[in-house]
C-alpha cells in the first residue's frame, strides 16, 4: 500500500465513528469476529481502545486484530485504530 492510499484512508477515516471498543476483556474471539465482519461489509473500520481499562495498548491491539483479521493497519493515534481490508465484491457492486 502507497502512502497516497494511506492518507485517502486516513483522510476517510476521519469521518467515521467507532464501531467497537476495546476494554478491560481485552481482544476477545466475538470482537475479532466482529471486526472481521465489519470489515467485510465496510472496508475501512475504527475501533476505539479504552485506555483507562484496556490491558493492551493500543498499538499492540492493532497489530493482532490486523493479523488476525487479514486487514492494514492504517493509523493509530491515542485510543483510535483505523483498520481496512478490501472487499471486491463491495466495488463489483458500485460498477453496476
Amino acid at each position: 500500500m502507497t502512502g497516497k492510499e494511506r492518507a485517502n484512508l486516513r483522510a476517510r477515516a476521519h469521518a467515521l465513528a467507532p464501531i467497537t471498543q476495546i476494554g478491560k476483556g481485552g481482544i476477545s474471539q466475538a470482537l475479532t469476529v466482529q471486526i472481521d465482519e465489519a470489515l467485510q461489509a465496510r472496508e475501512l473500520i475504527k475501533v476505539k481502545v479504552l485506555l483507562e481499562s484496556s490491558p493492551i495498548k493500543p498499538k499492540e491491539a492493532a497489530q493482532e486484530l490486523a493479523l488476525a483479521t487479514g486487514s492494514h493497519v492504517i493509523q493509530v493515534i491515542g485510543g483510535s485504530i483505523v483498520l481496512y481490508r478490501e472487499n471486491p465484491d463491495l466495488h463489483k457492486n458500485a460498477k453496476r
